[in-house]
């Protein structure tokens, strides 16, 4: 299975493997709206919502002109890279994950930017939905699913 993934879906994995360990349930490849189409969202115990963005390359990291769009999609915003990663590439405002395909390490947390509540609300919805979604896809892949 892992030969058929990219390795910005082998390094999703790892850190939703790694989120999971904190409590946090996550969904990859997941649109907050349109336009947006993050690799990892996580949404911990407490309600949190946190993304965040693999990137696998340099050239990866410098064709993403759109990360600055999801700051207002979450209370933390990290990137997830591997160990090879020259990351000081990446803004030192934002968080940091070393991650493989197996696990995954937060070298540096985020800052915290609370979400509107309204937002929260429209966002956990929207995750719940989507999750539901694809759970039911793979569960009765010819199933008709509205939405």
């Amino acid at each position: 299975m892992s030969d058929l993934l990219q390795p910005g879906q082998l390094l999703a994995r790892g850190v939703s493997r790694h989120l999971a360990s904190h409590g946090f349930v996550s969904v990859e490849e997941f649109v907050p709206d349109r336009g947006l189409r993050v690799d990892v969202m996580g949404l911990g115990p407490k309600g949190e919502i946190w993304v965040v963005e693999c990137k696998s390359s340099r050239a990866d990291f410098m064709g993403d002109a759109k990360w600055k769009g999801y700051l207002d999609w979450c209370d933390r915003y990290f990137w997830a890279v591997d160990q090879d990663f020259p990351t000081e590439l990446l803004p030192a405002e934002t968080g940091l994950i070393i991650a493989d395909a197996y696990d995954a390490e937060i070298l540096r947390m985020a800052p915290e930017a609370k979400l509107p509540a309204a937002r929260r609300k429209v966002l956990i919805q929207k995750f719940a939905t989507h999750a539901a979604r694809r759970l039911q896809a793979l569960r009765d892949p010819d199933a008709v699913i509205w939405g």
